[in-house]
């Protein structure tokens, strides 16, 4: 029961890296400062390199590893290949091994970056392409595949994402004085993540800095059955910078709480 639930957590952890500041509504009009947040072509080019530890107490259940792909295309134009890896700690004997990549192939507008395909490969068990997520903009419906095999077709809602492109999307919002939701399809199904980011910052400390950091921190709910009984509520922090890095997140479950917190971080498309 408990290696099972363990392994439901990982696979499902990295969106809630993101969920603090999202929305969901088609008609949304974009007004917000561009010196006061980055912009998808800030954080693309910047080429970033994320490594989290996800701990529950005192055990580490796993890392979760965040890169940004060489560009490829999609469509004929060109596109972005986001790559989420989760890796469980083999060490805990309730775990066993674990590691899954989620590919994300996406592109932005000048409103929001937004996902074409969505696909998970269990990598521990060699099984590629286990589940995929297909947003046919034409036909303004997402799409659902397992091993291969259609699994069913829901009303597409932008801005869609099917997982990671809400680790950018979110930071395009941290620090701002206002409420955001999201439409966040998983596994045959659409559910809602609705937040708020605080403008004040706090100064916090982590492992992928020297000294401690401004953040500013974010609460939200979460419309959509989580893993070990998650009962909707998160909390998540972001750097106070010009690039407002994901640092951390919290989420209450069924017996405590689980955070997720940056360890090494790099920009490898600076000089």
């Amino acid at each position: 029961m408990m290696k099972t639930l363990l392994k439901h957590l990982l696979s499902n952890i990295l969106w809630l890296l993101a969920v603090p500041a999202l929305f969901a509504q088609s008609d949304f009009t974009y007004e917000r400062d561009r010196e006061e947040v980055p912009s998808m072509q800030e954080m693309l080019e910047t080429r970033e390199v994320f490594e989290y530890e996800v701990r529950y107490g005192f055990f580490t259940l796993g890392w979760v590893d965040v890169e940004l792909l060489p560009d490829t295309t999609y469509g004929g134009e060109k596109a972005y290949h986001l790559r989420t890896t989760m890796r469980s700690n083999k060490k805990l004997p309730f775990m066993g091994t674990r590691i899954v990549n989620y590919e994300n192939l996406f592109q932005y507008n000048e409103n929001w970056p937004y996902s074409h395909v969505f696909w998970r490969d269990d990598i521990h068990d060699d099984e590629y392409d286990r589940v995929r997520v297909i947003f046919d903009r034409e036909a303004e419906e997402v799409q659902f595949f397992e091993k291969g095999e259609p699994t069913d077709t829901l009303e597409l809602v932008e801005p869609a994402s099917g997982g990671d492109i809400i680790f950018y999307y979110a930071r395009m919002f941290a620090g701002l004085d206002e409420s955001y939701e999201l439409p966040v399809y998983t596994e045959d199904e659409m559910g809602i993540v609705s937040a708020k980011s605080r403008t004040k910052t706090e100064m916090r400390e982590y492992d992928a800095f020297d000294e401690p950091i401004e953040t500013y921190r974010s609460d939200g709910t979460a419309d959509i059955d989580g893993p070990f009984g998650f009962n909707g509520t998160f909390k998540s922090w972001f750097s106070a910078d010009d690039l407002r890095v994901p640092v951390e997140a919290h989420v209450r479950v069924i017996f405590g709480n689980v955070k997720v917190r940056l360890i090494n971080y790099e920009r490898r498309g600076q000089d």
